[in-house]
């Protein structure tokens, strides 16, 4: 039997090992710290926290861990209210980008080719501006002196400016603009490699098409559904920016509790058993995503 190479052989073991690696380095560990951080006790010292990890004392480190900021999560519903309001505003926002997303994305695959480089290029144009300054540019278009009510109130249609900014609408209205290519990338993506004579076929055998839409170009876009929704609800839960700019002090998102317990109140204990429940939360639709990914593929071969 012939032997392989050992430096073949190291190098056939490096490569599924960087990914690991990267895994480790760059989510593994610091998800290690950021739990260890939720299981200690907030103390006025810097760290801001204790107990702190001591390698002459790794048992007595051990003992004084606790589960006391988890029991402060359950006891007191600011944070579910947080929680639940952020799930609900990210889903809303998930359901409307989907709506603005899809017809914008099955136009660019229905393009003619020559223009579909330049049309995903449009998309992605947002991207070379910087994220706070986009979001600033909504205060000023929603304002009540702002660009739209100036608009609308020379055209006639309002009387006086309307109230949008500092509301859950303004904050709905930031999070699609802001993801929008989020969603519209991966749906580009599948419905581009979609076979046009599937529907010239059922359009043929008598369907309507709108049949034809339902039946057939909205199951075989699944995929890239189920990727852009994912791509956009999971960090509209956790967004930050969006609501602290637009939202104003009555919305209330699990983001702005974290940002808040980190540095108004200096609980980083607190602040980090926040964020290990909303990781752990957040893993849920990304199993979802994969047990259903794994179906269709296997149902594929």
């Amino acid at each position: 039997m012939h032997k392989r190479p050992l430096t073949r052989r190291l190098s056939e073991g490096l490569v599924p090992a960087v990914p690991f690696l990267w895994l480790c380095l760059l989510f593994l560990v610091p998800f290690l710290i950021v739990l260890k951080i939720s299981l200690s006790d907030p103390a006025i010292a810097q760290p801001p926290y204790r107990p702190v990890f001591d390698w002459s004392d790794i048992a007595g480190f051990f003992s004084q861990l606790n589960l006391e900021n988890y029991e402060l999560l359950v006891g007191d519903d600011l944070y579910l209210r947080a929680l639940l309001s952020s799930v609900r505003i990210a889903a809303v926002s998930t359901l409307l980008l989907l709506l603005v997303g899809f017809p914008i994305a099955y136009a660019m695959a229905r393009a003619p080719e020559r223009y579909r480089s330049l049309l995903v290029a449009l998309v992605i144009l947002p991207f070379w501006t910087s994220f706070l300054i986009r979001i600033y540019a909504w205060i000023a278009i929603l304002k009540p002196d702002g660009f739209l009510n100036q608009v609308l109130m020379g055209a006639g249609l309002i009387s006086e400016p309307l109230g949008i900014l500092n509301t859950e609408t303004a904050v709905f209205i930031g999070i699609v603009y802001a993801y929008l290519p989020f969603m519209v990338l991966p749906l580009y993506a599948t419905l581009e490699k979609m076979d046009d004579t599937l529907l010239e076929a059922a359009l043929d055998l008598g369907s309507t098409p709108w049949r034809s839409f339902w039946t057939i170009t909205v199951p075989l876009a699944m995929p890239g559904i189920l990727a852009g929704s994912l791509l956009c609800f999971i960090p509209a839960v956790g967004e930050f920016v969006i609501p602290d700019l637009l939202g104003g002090s009555e919305t209330l998102m699990i983001g702005r509790q974290l940002w808040s317990e980190f540095f108004s109140n200096r609980d980083w204990p607190l602040a980090s058993s926040v964020a290990i429940v909303l990781l752990i939360i957040l893993v849920v639709p990304i199993v979802i995503y994969r047990d259903a990914e794994a179906r269709r593929v296997e149902n594929v071969r």
